[in-house]
């Protein structure tokens, strides 16, 4: 499974990275904003600051929501660097944009994903991944879950090879229960990766091991 970083911040990016675990990032317009990151030209510049941190595998949004707008932005931020995957909306315009941009060797990651079909028809126009969102999902008393378990059947079913990346997670239990169900990656912020580390008897056994190592020293 791979791990992607939820943000814009450029710290936690480092942070994450440097723990060895992590395949990629995923941003949008909210996350930049977050960040005070405003205008085409210091939103670029924020977007290649990433990508001269991780290995691969930056999801940059387009804002554009007409076919034309979205091809020019996506092939815009196609530019910024190899490692950009243009992000694109799940609207009519959008499934066009991604089979242009398929068919000219460009990555997409269709977002805003909330039903079978529609990863179905983005997987059909060549999208490299899908994002279905689980927590906003589960927000409206629909289990995200279970949309991940029914994409995972659809995608096997016929090989297609776009990876579903399981979005707005929102804890670790989130993040286990995509891994067991079989998602390929899980973006989420840099808490939910880091709080799998923790447990209280790894704490615990690591206390007694230091004191007993102390004991020994005297």
């Amino acid at each position: 499974m791979k791990f992607f970083i939820d943000t814009a911040n450029l710290d936690e990016i480092k942070q994450a990275y440097d723990l060895g675990v992590l395949d990629g990032v995923t941003t949008n317009p909210s996350l930049m904003a977050k960040e005070g990151i405003t205008g085409d030209k210091n939103i670029k510049a924020h977007y290649k600051a990433i990508c001269d941190i991780v290995d691969n595998n930056v999801s940059a949004e387009v804002i554009a929501t007409d076919y034309k707008g979205i091809i020019k932005e996506g092939e815009e931020l196609a530019k910024i660097d190899d490692k950009i995957v243009v992000k694109v909306p799940m609207i009519k315009e959008g499934v066009k944009a991604i089979k242009y941009f398929s068919d000219n060797g460009i990555r997409t990651n269709c977002t805003l994903i909330f039903s079978a079909g529609q990863a179905l028809l983005a997987a059909k126009a060549g999208a490299s991944y899908v994002s279905p969102f689980i927590g906003r999902l589960d927000d409206i008393s629909h289990d995200g879950l279970t949309l991940i378990e029914q994409i995972v059947q659809i995608y096997d079913n016929y090989g297609f090879e776009t990876e579903i990346l399981a979005a707005s997670v929102r804890h670790t239990m989130h993040l286990i229960q995509c891994a067991e169900i079989g998602a390929d990656v899980a973006t989420c912020p840099l808490n939910v990766i880091t709080s799998l580390l923790n447990h209280p008897l790894t704490d615990k056994g690591l206390a007694q091991f230091l004191a007993d190592h102390k004991k020994g020293n005297k």
